[in-house]
């Protein structure tokens, strides 16, 4: 069956109609050459996306399509930092790869929505997100996109953002992990300890902070690994007041150098110091190294991530071992259940462990 007198026009998008009314047939049996092709002959649905190709007809409006299912086909994932530093982040990139394999399975798409912690928050970019479902990964408890998100009445998973009633969390035992790290650098012997931190606020002054207040920290992870650790120095006996912790506004080897050059400058300097991720040890390792200080004889390195990098480092890093990969998946396929209205997962607190490599010793 040919088409005659019909020409796709550049500029103008050929309809459903007119495919159906060049060769004879009904707008549903074009429709359904698409969307149910169980309801036609083979035959008929080959003459259909003939026709098709030959008026320049490109398929059904896939907006069009996603309004009528009320579904658009992709999932939000919101975050506090800025988009370079989501792929600058060996961790972050971990916990995003393990989110898309469980959209892929679902034959979804993902949208990253970030921001920056201490710049301007964009509600409408958040609020006019076309998605069907948002992760919300490790946002202040003040930051107003999450309400911003909340309201919308969308399936939601929350990751390492605690504290938000009926909606399923993923996340790890941060204060127990935290614990666990300090408790290994004090049976050690070590007794002068020091902490490089994760901001503690959305409004991060940066600089020296105390070791003794965990709960000014809105971030949830950093509070809850300032709790880890005040909780260990404490069992043992030490002051915690007099443990510095130097916030850093972003988890990168620069920040770890700028803290551990501040940390190694006090007149009773650290022997040990606890990093909040891998990537703020390494810059504390850079820096020990620029200061002639040798790891571990004058300085104990613990990190917390256990990235691909820490049993590369020299020497090998000690750290907390957590699979972002894991979190990310499992985040992903519990939002992927509650969009189908399937069963989920369960959520809930992944394992760590912690990995003791070259970088701690007892203090010389």
């Amino acid at each position: 069956m040919g088409v005659k007198g019909k020409e796709g026009k550049v500029g103008r998008r050929v309809t459903s109609k007119e495919v159906a009314a060049a060769l004879g047939v009904s707008p549903a049996t074009v429709s359904n050459a698409y969307n149910r092709p169980d309801q036609l002959s083979p035959l008929l649905r080959e003459k259909v996306f003939e026709a098709a190709r030959e008026l320049g007809y490109a398929g059904p409006d896939p907006v069009a399509r996603s309004l009528r299912r009320r579904r658009v086909g992709a999932v939000g994932v919101l975050y506090s930092d800025r988009l370079s530093y989501a792929f600058a982040d060996p961790a972050a990139v971990e916990f995003f790869e393990g989110v898309s394999v469980a959209t892929e399975e679902a034959g979804l798409g993902m949208l990253l929505l970030p921001g920056s912690a201490r710049g301007a928050r964009d509600p409408e970019a958040v609020g006019n997100a076309v998605v069907d479902g948002f992760v919300i990964y490790c946002m202040a408890d003040d930051d107003p996109l999450v309400d911003v998100v909340l309201e919308r009445r969308l399936p939601v998973v929350l990751v390492d953002h605690p504290g938000v009633e009926d909606v399923p969390y993923v996340g790890i035992d941060d204060e127990g992990a935290a614990a666990a790290a300090a408790e290994h650098l004090i049976g050690l012997g070590h007794r002068r300890l020091g902490v490089v931190s994760f901001e503690l606020t959305r409004q991060m002054t940066g600089g020296l902070a105390d070791l003794s207040r965990p709960e000014r920290a809105t971030f949830g992870p950093s509070r809850a690994r300032l709790r880890g650790y005040a909780s260990a120095i404490r069992q043992a006996g030490l002051p915690v007041s007099e443990v510095p912790v130097y916030e850093c506004a972003e988890s990168t080897r620069e920040e770890g150098r700028v803290a551990a050059e501040a940390l190694l400058g006090m007149e009773s300097r650290p022997t040990a110091l606890l990093c909040m991720s891998d990537q703020l040890a390494f810059g504390v390792l850079e820096a020990a190294r620029d200061l002639g200080l040798s790891v571990p004889g004058d300085l104990s390195v613990v990190g917390f991530d256990d990235v691909a990098e820490a049993g590369r480092t020299s020497p090998p890093l000690t750290t907390v071992h957590q699979s972002h990969v894991e979190k990310g998946l499992l985040a992903g396929r519990i939002l992927v259940a509650r969009l189908g209205e399937d069963e989920p997962p369960e959520a809930g607190l992944l394992p760590t462990r912690l990995i003791e490599r070259g970088s701690t010793a007892p203090p010389g």
